[in-house]
């Protein structure tokens, strides 16, 4: 396989986000144009999928590029008493 690929990580980004970079992460993870994934989005939500659900969801679940724990992680942690490390 390529190098490349085995590196690469299903973050949130950071540079292309217009709320929280889902779109832009599974962009980058894809390797593809982010105005694909969130026409993706809109058209799920629009059909009548719940594209706002997923995306809550995703949010949650995928950690920012610049940190270790994703955001549920975190709350879960914080929940348990034991320190959120970034």
């Amino acid at each position: 396989m390529n190098e490349s690929y085995q590196n690469k990580r299903f973050r949130r980004s950071g540079s292309d986000r217009y709320l929280a970079g889902v779109c832009g992460g599974i962009a980058e993870f894809l390797n593809i144009d982010s105005t694909i994934v969130r026409l993706a989005f809109v058209v799920l939500t629009a059909l009548g999928f719940s594209g706002v659900f997923v995306y809550i969801l995703a949010w949650l679940i995928m950690p920012a590029e610049n940190e270790k724990r994703s955001l549920l992680e975190q709350i879960i942690r914080n929940f348990q008493g034991k320190p959120s490390e970034n």
